[in-house]
């Protein structure tokens, strides 16, 4: 009985994650996803908290703002705090990309399966359906989930492939690909969730296509800047089903996504892209266990 009901509430966090991804674009307005969020955080009973385009200017969220402006759609970052751990216990920090339509804006992708770009906020959705679960089965751990959500479009007022943007650390971004905005919002987030002191940060995210072409649809990469968090995912990994394999993420790679023009540019070409674009994250969780 006591597995039956630890599955229960695993399958209830699994199916809102599911649906979340599978709800057409139309319906899924940035909006729509902070409203879900909402929604849940009530049923459960922990601590949500929006920041909608005023407070987002105002704290200077230059990559989600800049991947935002293509769209009439208004961005939204979502912050949940659940606390089951003991007061003084820094908590572990989950963050996940949250494009609820990716069309690629002005570095149009192609037609076919573009459908498919609905379900780009897919690591979002894991974040909200996690920190459900967790605070059904009352876990003993604080957490706290931050989750950019914008819509990617193709307009007059899109940013444009090299555009630079000032992000919320205050490191400059070339955009040499507009195609490449989980990189953009992910930075804002990656930096925000410092604020939280957290013990460690996991980000999840359909970030690139080149993953893949690497790995196939067997196993998800894992990268990261400690071993031993790597590790411990890949063991989670076996234990539920839900492999994955870990890329190396050597000084090297870093290189790859240094700017001419700006501190960073938002791909490091064709050569080795799941890994670039965790390089390119990479130096925005430098102050802390990613």
């Amino acid at each position: 009985e006591a597995a039956l009901a630890v599955a229960s509430q695993i399958c209830r966090g699994v199916q809102f994650a599911r649906d979340l991804v599978n709800q057409p674009g139309n319906e899924k307005s940035p909006e729509y996803m902070a409203d879900q969020a909402l929604q849940m955080a009530k049923e459960v009973g922990i601590k949500a908290t929006l920041l909608k385009r005023k407070e987002l200017e105002k704290e200077g969220f230059g990559g989600v703002l800049g991947v935002a402006q293509g769209s009439v759609r208004d961005p939204f970052l979502i912050v949940l705090e659940y606390c089951g751990g003991t007061e003084d216990a820094h908590p572990i920090a989950l963050v996940g990309k949250g494009v609820v339509f990716d069309s690629g804006g002005i570095s149009l992708k192609p037609s076919e399966k573009m459908d498919e770009m609905k379900m780009d906020m897919a690591g979002a959705a894991a974040v909200l359906g996690a920190m459900s679960v967790a605070a059904r089965m009352k876990l003993p751990v604080n957490l706290v989930a931050v989750v950019p959500v914008v819509e990617n479009m193709p307009s007059g007022t899109a940013i444009r492939p090299g555009d630079i943007l000032t992000s919320l650390s205050g490191k400059t971004i070339e955009v040499l690909n507009t195609d490449a905005e989980g990189s953009l919002i992910l930075a804002d987030a990656l930096t925000y969730v410092g604020r939280f002191k957290p013990r460690v940060v996991i980000d999840l995210a359909t970030l690139t296509g080149a993953c893949v072409i690497a790995l196939g649809h067997s196993a998800s990469a894992v990268l990261g800047n400690h071993d031993g968090l790597v590790r411990q995912l890949r063991k989670a990994g076996e234990r539920s089903g839900e492999r994955l394999w870990q890329l190396p993420l050597w000084e090297e790679y870093a290189a790859l996504v240094k700017s001419d023009f700006a501190d960073l540019k938002n791909t490091g070409g064709r050569a080795a892209g799941t890994i670039t674009a965790a390089a390119f994250l990479q130096s925005f969780a430098e102050d802390y266990t990613w």
